[in-house]
């Protein structure tokens, strides 16, 4: 009598042509190692809610928690996300199984008009719902004027086409992964737009109690990638947890030094930007989560405001 075949792995995604781009790159990275695998496209609140800035309506977490029933309840088995999307503390029960190898984690300045930020007017509109993008290019051209610009990627493209922004800022990572390169004009370096922790990197969520699913997909991971962004990560759980915080923290790796920069800025624009930054030798999480630590004192002596946790 021949064994039974092995379930797929069902893997719960956005339903957004980014999100379905991602899941469909892990499932054939397992398909390739041998494993049947299947997609749960699902709508989630984030996707819902577009007439709120993220900050005002729970975070970016409202990106996840749908995948994350699905997962609770077994329609599902393993959820992939942008880890930038993902909040710093996991539900209990869950774990980020792995961290893939990172697209490009720089910020993309795109429109039909101008070349980059220095050339336009006084005045232009951009578009960006991220406080940290609106208070880096506050810190730039405090002229801009900062508009509110949700939707999934096709969407925010669409709106600039109409004419709604003079130029709008995004992931150079999501718009590489989906062919949209030519759309970039121009990307900008760290040491002027530093990237939002885990920015370019996918993260794949699971049952903490599916130890066959986290050897599955532990030849996915990258280690590099994994420690930097939880250096980057740790920065921000130091500072109260929330990703919809004016918060940036960007790590690169030289030679096994992790070199870490984080910077805060208030949107209200009442206080100058702080950055931070330092470095050390990193082989561990612990260790990696230790220098995020590190960076969020510094934040806070120079006077960044985080989230007290109740």
């Amino acid at each position: 009598m021949s064994p039974s075949p092995t379930p797929p792995i069902v893997i719960a995604t956005r339903e957004s042509r980014l999100a379905l781009w991602q899941a469909e790159h892990v499932k054939a990275l397992l398909e390739a190692r041998g494993h049947s695998v299947q997609l749960l496209g699902m709508t989630t609140k984030g996707d819902q809610i577009l007439d709120k800035s993220l900050s005002k309506v729970g975070g970016k977490g409202l990106f996840v928690k749908e995948l994350e029933v699905a997962l609770e309840e077994g329609r599902a088995h393993i959820a992939v996300h942008s880890l930038k999307d993902v909040p710093m503390e996991l539900p209990e029960g869950f774990a980020l199984a792995c961290v893939m190898e990172r697209e490009d984690p720089r910020d993309a300045f795109v429109s039909p008009r101008y070349e980059n930020l220095d050339a336009l007017p006084q005045g232009a509109v951009v578009g960006t719902s991220s406080l940290r993008r609106q208070v880096l290019l506050q810190a730039l051209r405090p002229d801009l004027k900062i508009e509110p610009l949700r939707g999934n990627l096709d969407t925010r493209l669409r709106k600039l086409d109409e004419g709604q922004y003079d130029a709008i800022v995004l992931a150079a990572a999501g718009l590489k992964r989906l062919g949209l390169e030519a759309r970039i004009r121009t990307t900008f370096e760290p040491n002027a737009m530093l990237p939002a922790a885990g920015q370019g990197a996918l993260g794949i969520e699971v049952r903490s109690d599916r130890q066959d699913l986290i050897d599955a997909l532990a030849p996915l991971a990258h280690q590099t990638t994994w420690l930097t962004v939880a250096a980057e990560r740790a920065v921000s759980r130091a500072m109260g947890g929330s990703c919809s915080m004016p918060l940036a923290a960007h790590g690169t790796f030289t030679q096994g030094v992790l070199q870490l920069d984080a910077a805060w800025g208030d949107p209200e624009d009442k206080a100058p930007l702080v950055r931070a930054q330092a470095s050390a030798a990193v082989t561990t999480l612990a260790q990696a989560e230790a220098l995020g630590d590190a960076i969020a004192q510094r934040l806070r002596a120079g006077g960044a405001r985080g989230i007290t946790p109740a």
